[in-house]
């Protein structure tokens, strides 16, 4: 082959992985795509970037379940909030509050705020708390402090929704805080590139498959997730 014909396949090669690239950042290509056969129950979380959600256009046969973004660290209520849980609620998805943990605030402050804006709904699936690096404060407190704050944290809100908290996790925050910790929280694992595989074999309960799913009734992205259970076992979360 001469030196004109490689460089045709070099630049074909090099556009078609641009292009593979743009899909999967466009979220037309996934790393995930788990069976409904597997994981029929399935669903989506949300929050105020998701803008102004068309409730009733999105359709029940791809989502059951919605994870609502309440509230962040002691202050911060997501402004979205109190209309994604009536009109999620009002158009019959099982629906469900997340709070997003920070390293700065203590546990009962992140608790009061969390218990001021969630509703105790029967019906509703059991709290959430969000444990990841990312977007959080700096740390200024060893392992030990923070995970005080977040026992904390989770216990004021089981003794307020009566449900054990679900702790949403990524894989650096679950292997360097939570291995061996918190064994009766069921866990929400994300990662959007392979099914979840958690160190000391524990289960999880929701997987995070991917995060830039297309919806109609969202004009934005949105996190795409399912339940690692039968209908029996979902059915006892919202009793």
């Amino acid at each position: 082959m001469n030196y004109k014909g490689i460089i045709v396949i070099l630049t074909s090669i090099i556009l078609i992985g641009i292009f593979l690239v743009g899909l999967i950042y466009r979220g037309y290509i996934r790393f995930n795509y788990p069976s409904s056969t597997e994981f029929p129950i399935q669903g989506i979380d949300v929050s105020n970037h998701q803008k102004e959600i068309e409730w009733n256009k999105i359709n029940k046969n791809d989502v059951r379940f919605v994870f609502i973004k309440a509230t962040e660290g002691g202050d911060f209520k997501d402004k979205k909030f109190e209309f994604n849980w009536k009109e999620s609620k009002k158009n019959k998805f099982d629906v469900g509050a997340y709070h997003f943990f920070t390293f700065c605030k203590s546990g009962r402050e992140q608790a009061k705020n969390f218990i001021e804006t969630v509703p105790v709904e029967k019906g509703s699936l059991p709290p959430v708390i969000d444990l990841e690096f990312v977007g959080n404060c700096k740390i200024k407190k060893n392992k030990e402090e923070i995970l005080a704050e977040v026992d904390t944290l989770q216990q004021l809100l089981q003794q307020n929704y009566l449900k054990k908290p679900i702790f949403y996790v990524t894989e650096d925050f679950y292997n360097e805080f939570l291995v061996d910790k918190f064994s009766d929280n069921p866990i929400w694992f994300r990662d959007i590139y392979k099914k979840p595989n958690l160190k000391g074999n524990r289960k999880w309960l929701f997987w995070q498959f991917g995060n830039r799913g297309h919806l109609k009734g969202i004009d934005t992205y949105v996190d795409l997730n399912v339940f690692n259970g039968n209908e029996n076992e979902f059915k006892k979360l919202i009793e």
